[in-house]
């Protein structure tokens, strides 16, 4: 099928193929690497101890739900709106966007570190070993230090990627990636700084990301959407509104997935340590083949979002007809890498038995997960490039919260499944709410979706 692309030509599924291939690879890599870094730390501590592991996770569950997942919510915002205004020809537009994101998300910052070094009360609420919750509390106080860098590398990355410049994030990520590992085991290890050497290893890298991407912008590629800084306008109420109407709902849709997959983990603290470890284990892994098809999504929202904002919706509604297909092989793959790889997975995080046997167990349930899960992040990816994150929002509210999580409790608990029921009860989930995103992407009305694009860049 051929659609006529506006005044720009025409495109087919074989170009717009073509096109996610080729900015696939640096996107994959991307976000695998950047999500490596604080998985480096559990694997690292893990051979310290079940203790040493179950603390660490604990602190990078909280540190996701309390901090990553609502900046990295906050930053779709941008795959909406830095896109779009570069698909228009609005290039400063596009570093104004960028600005003012950050500046939001460092505001916002000020009572997350609050918490993170006063969090230790909290966690005792719901994971009852003292040793564990301080050592939590020691990791996050140590990666808050680091949370600034984080902020401009992930605000940063959608600036770079608005403007196809999918490769710079990776050049930085594969120079930081390997370095972190070693310094992380360094610092544990050969330093003698035990548990505490694994997040000052996470929060100088966070640093090192975000000053090696501003490097790439300022001496090869990137500048010509930089209109200069900004400071009043960054931090303006008034300019804020845009981001926000997008980055909320944003929020939510990223932080109700993360915050399901740790929910899960405080969840199976109820059946011991071991459980825990094995818990943490698997949510590790689902959180790192996420990236897979969350990358993938990236490059599907920008083409799209590139053609909404230069008016070619025949042009968007091919690239969001291919999403389905890519939904499918990504989640056919994810299945396969998970369900035959789980004991070599398991034994990557643990040396010990009764960790790896409960994990592996697990994997293969978290497995059966993925095969609709890669539906549902690919065609969040696609709502993202229409900008209708609030569509989105709702979906995953109803389908993580009414009906995940209480058919995870029911199975665990009810039904004696344990952990295999955690996962089980989120599958129903998954299953709902890819099938509803499918069907409203489906129905989209591509007309009413570049007008309100349209409003946007002209409001600005």
């Amino acid at each position: 099928m051929r659609f006529e692309a506006g005044t720009a030509g025409a495109t087919t599924y074989a170009r717009e193929a073509g096109y996610i291939i080729t900015s696939a690879i640096p996107l994959i890599v991307t976000f695998f690497l950047q999500y490596c870094l604080p998985i480096t730390s559990l694997v690292v501590l893990g051979h310290l101890g079940p203790s040493e592991l179950a603390a660490a996770s604990l602190a990078v569950m909280t540190y996701n739900i309390t901090g990553l997942a609502i900046f990295e919510g906050m930053t779709t915002s941008l795959d909406t709106l830095c896109a779009q205004a570069y698909g228009s020809g609005n290039y400063t537009l596009v570093g104004a966007y960028f600005q003012r994101a950050s500046a939001m998300m460092l505001t916002l910052l000020l009572p997350m570190a609050l918490f993170w070094f006063n969090s230790g009360a909290v966690l005792r609420l719901v994971v009852d070993d003292d040793d564990v919750c301080a050592m939590a509390q020691t990791f996050l106080r140590v990666v808050a230090f680091g949370a600034p860098g984080y902020i401009f590398f992930e605000s940063g990355k959608r600036f770079v990627q608005s403007q196809r410049l999918f490769n710079a994030c990776t050049y930085v990520l594969a120079f930081v990636a390997p370095l972190n590992f070693a310094l992380t085991y360094a610092l544990v290890y050969p330093a003698g700084l035990g548990f505490v050497g694994a997040p000052i290893a996470v929060a100088l890298m966070y640093w090192l990301t975000a000053a090696l991407l501003l490097l790439y912008v300022v001496f090869v590629d990137g500048r010509k959407c930089w209109g200069g800084l900004d400071i009043s306008d960054a931090f303006s109420f008034q300019n804020w509104a845009p981001i926000g109407r997008l980055a909320l709902p944003g929020v939510v849709m990223v932080l109700a997935e993360f915050s399901v997959f740790e929910i899960l983990t405080l969840l199976s603290s109820f059946f011991g340590t071991e459980a825990l470890a094995a818990q943490s284990i698997a949510t590790s892994l689902g959180s790192l083949i996420f990236q897979l098809p969350f990358a993938l999504a990236v490059g599907i929202s920008t083409r799209i979002a590139h053609y909404v904002g230069s008016r070619q919706p025949h042009a968007a509604q091919v690239m969001t007809h291919l999403s389905y297909a890519i939904g499918g092989v990504i989640s056919v793959f994810n299945f396969m890498v998970l369900y035959f790889g789980r004991y070599y997975l398991a034994r990557l995080f643990s040396l010990h038995d009764s960790v790896i046997e409960p994990a592996a167990e697990t994997i293969k349930v978290l497995a059966l997960v993925q095969l609709c899960d890669g539906f549902n992040v690919t065609f969040a990816g696609v709502l993202r490039g229409q900008g209708r994150q609030r569509i989105g929002s709702v979906l995953n509210l109803v389908c993580y919260y009414l009906i995940a999580l209480p058919s995870s409790v029911y199975l665990a608990f009810s039904r004696g499944w344990e952990l295999d029921g955690l996962w089980a009860g989120y599958g129903v989930g998954v299953v709902v709410l890819s099938v509803c995103e499918g069907v409203l992407i489906w129905r989209s009305d591509w007309a009413v979706i570049v007008r309100e694009a349209q409003k946007r860049i002209e409001g600005d």
